[in-house]
């Protein structure tokens, strides 16, 4: 199933998305985010590719939200979740960071997870119990950091609360951080060992359901903010702390929540 599944998004990567890389219109969600007719034909077509596949109900990004949901409830025995482009901002924009991230779910849990970059053809994936690769080499790519004064921080400010973002900024614990906009690659990329931390104040099934797979699949660690299960956590606005080595883990993980406001009002 695995190679089916690379190779559909491969497919789907040449045909749907990058003939229109740097030439389409972006357009505006009701959530505030962007979305191009890319992403509506990867997703149409990549839908139907995994249904033939494996055919178990589907959940995409571009869905309206009522139908997300039904999915979801709908998925217990065995769920897709798509993202047909995750970093449409990076993609229309010409910058190549940007992401086609499809997992295979059954109860709420991810067994399977593919996300692939066609600008750079980094393809990163993992089956639960298998181990975690990107193009065949087995993650991580690099000796895990143990300190966090010498780690490398992934952080999406932008839905982290005023409390902890000022902290961060001010006061940062760790030697150095990044953010360019692509969910599902921030996890490959930490993964991978690229970088040493990951921290994001809330996100989507499709945002984290390969990606946290690969993570965890590469020898990381990862919690929410106020469940250290971070598969127990609210699924529709998952917070995350992940770090690839586990003693790195535990010292950000502390730090994240000795600081950490649960409270949605004092959201950046």
């Amino acid at each position: 199933m695995l190679e089916q599944v690379i190779a559909a998004v491969k497919e789907v990567a040449q045909e749907e998305i990058m003939p229109r890389y740097m030439q389409v219109v972006r357009q505006r969600k009701a959530d505030g985010s962007f979305y191009t007719e890319a992403d509506l034909a990867a997703q149409e077509v990549l839908l139907n590719k995994l249904q033939k596949i494996y055919p178990v109900a589907t959940m995409g990004e571009e869905m309206p939200a009522e139908q997300q949901h039904a999915q979801w409830e709908a998925g217990d025995a065995g769920l897709w979740s798509v993202d047909p482009i995750d970093g449409t901002s990076n993609f229309f924009n010409g910058l190549p960071y940007f992401g086609v991230s499809v997992a295979l779910m059954r109860k709420g849990r991810s067994i399977l997870g593919v996300v692939y970059n066609p600008a750079t053809k980094e393809l990163f994936y993992a089956e639960k119990g298998k181990g975690a690769y990107l193009n065949g080499t087995a993650l991580p790519l690099r000796r895990r950091e143990t300190h966090l004064r010498n780690a490398i921080a992934n952080v999406d400010f932008k839905r982290l609360d005023r409390k902890l973002a000022e902290k961060i900024a001010a006061y940062p614990p760790y030697a150095s951080q990044r953010n360019y906009g692509a969910c599902t690659l921030e996890w490959c990329y930490t993964a991978a060992g690229y970088f040493d931390l990951l921290l994001h104040g809330g996100q989507k099934p499709w945002d984290y359901a390969a990606g946290c797979l690969i993570l965890e699949e590469a020898g990381g660690s990862m919690c929410s903010f106020d469940q250290d299960d971070y598969w127990a956590a609210s699924p529709w606005r998952r917070s995350v702390i992940a770090a690839l080595d586990s003693a790195l883990f535990k010292q950000w993980r502390d730090w994240v929540r000795a600081h950490y406001q649960n409270d949605e009002t004092s959201a950046v």
